[in-house]
């Protein structure tokens, strides 16, 4: 069965690491015939309160997207040692107001490359908090902090050697994941 997965990016750079990685995934055979969509989360204001009765066009844009999806996929990167700031952003709007989240019963997975040696697990630990809090079902295992090596994605976008095995594997598990939660 087809799905839409929503991949959200947490870093906003041009040539981030966490966005290579998250297009190399939609490449990797195990995609095929998912369809994925990348919501801007850098087009969001600051998350004020204030405007929940009249969501911001960018706000209701991600909203409409995410429940458009079947699920969603996390690609972090980790600063600090917890998630990005732009990312927090988007999870707490898209939650508002009250009783209105788009995330809410939507699967969801974490993964994420960054230089240092433990990739981005403890942004990741901070990330699951958060989607626990948000009602959204996360895939436990296989996890995947991978560290960040110029030769992991290919010229031709597709992840390569052992990253490509390894993260093929991280994908099928959490297409399953999603296939349970469907049912």
């Amino acid at each position: 069965m087809s799905l839409t997965i929503a991949v959200v990016v947490g870093s906003l750079r041009r040539e981030s690491f966490n966005r290579r990685l998250a297009e190399a995934l939609t490449r990797h055979p195990a995609a095929a015939g998912h369809s994925f969509t990348f919501p801007d989360i850098g087009a969001l204001p600051l998350y004020n309160q204030d405007d929940d009765a009249k969501q911001p066009d960018a706000v209701q844009q991600l909203k409409r997207q995410i429940r458009a999806a079947d699920a969603v996929i996390f690609v972090t990167p980790e600063y600090n040692r917890s998630i990005p700031g732009v990312l927090k952003n988007a999870i707490d709007y898209a939650s508002r107001p009250s009783g209105d989240s788009a995330w809410a019963g939507k699967p969801a997975a974490i993964i994420g490359t960054s230089p240092g040696a433990i990739g981005t697990a403890a942004a990741q630990q901070h990330l699951r908090n958060v989607l626990v809090a948000v009602a959204m079902p996360t895939l436990g295992q296989p996890e995947a902090f991978l560290q960040w090596k110029d030769d992991m994605i290919g010229a031709d976008g597709k992840l390569a050697g052992k990253t490509e095995l390894f993260a093929g594997k991280w994908l099928e598990a959490f297409l399953a994941f999603v296939q349970r939660h469907r049912a």
